[in-house]
């Protein structure tokens, strides 16, 4: 009896073993492959991402800046997210955030995060934004076309920041599980795709239905959508625009979680609305 028990044991181990050793790269804050870790000084302060610039890049790429959630790192978010398997192509740029108070999960502001509105913060990390992308102009031809922003959580929230401080220079923003933080009176039209759990306990699902309607205002959207795509536990429709900027939202069942299906969604609408030409 105590051998079959040792070896049921060690059979349960050995089963166990990948997905811990997958759970234990997800925590682990080291560079992931492909990456490198790159600093700028942003007004005396130290600050980093987590870059992939793709090997062929000949012509004008694209860029794609990704924003972790509150709490998070680059390095887990690069994992877990995976948006360089969905996406080889891009320059993408995974920032690190700084100590963050909000009033959601973290008053007092021991964990990293972003900005809330802008000019909160001093702007730091609008001005970080800038410091990348003119440094990744001086060393690779970027398509002034195909700038994007995408996020979680206080990420996404970022996103729809840089909406407001940033319009002319982004073609399209990605928001998992966040929200217009702050009222915005008139914003410049612009692509959106917008992930959202309906159970979500964090940003509640009635702030970002919110979101949906102060977007397809600005980008003068269609009240009625049309089914747009599948993914994973997502479905998607899109709000077409007459000011060339719709509106997507993926929806799921779920809750605050990065959901299943969000980056190849995200990719695809990235692809597909670059910035008109002028």
């Amino acid at each position: 009896m105590r051998f079959w028990s040792l070896l049921c044991l060690a059979l349960l181990a050995a089963i166990q073993a990948p997905a811990q050793g997958k759970l234990r790269e997800l925590l682990s804050g080291r560079t992931p492959e492909g990456f490198v870790e790159r600093t700028w000084t942003v007004e005396g302060v130290p600050r980093s991402a987590l870059v992939r610039l793709p090997a062929d890049a000949k012509a004008p790429t694209a860029v794609v800046f990704c924003w972790h959630g509150h709490g998070g790192n680059s390095a887990q978010a690069i994992r877990s997210w995976e948006y360089d398997k969905a996406d080889t192509t891009s320059i993408l740029v995974f920032p690190q955030g700084l100590k963050t108070a909000t009033p959601l999960v973290d008053k007092e502001g021991r964990m990293p995060g972003w900005q809330p509105a802008v000019g909160a913060e001093g702007d730091r990390d609008i001005k970080l934004f800038d410091a990348i992308l003119e440094d990744l102009k001086k060393e690779r031809s970027i398509d002034p076309k195909r700038i994007y922003s995408m996020g979680h959580s206080n990420g996404a929230a970022f996103s729809y920041v840089l909406w407001q401080a940033r319009p002319d220079v982004l073609a399209a923003i990605g928001s998992v599980a966040g929200s217009l933080t702050v009222k915005a009176r008139d914003l410049q039209p612009l692509p959106v795709i917008h992930v959202a759990g309906e159970n979500d306990p964090l940003v509640k699902y009635a702030w970002q239905q919110a979101t949906f309607a102060a977007v397809r205002r600005f980008n003068a959207c269609t009240e009625e959508g049309k089914p747009w795509a599948k993914e994973g536990v997502l479905e998607a429709t899109l709000y077409a625009s007459t000011k060339g900027a719709p509106l997507v939202t993926a929806i799921h069942h779920g809750g605050h979680e990065y959901a299943k299906g969000s980056t190849a969604l995200i990719v695809r609408f990235f692809k597909e609305n670059p910035k008109p030409a002028k």
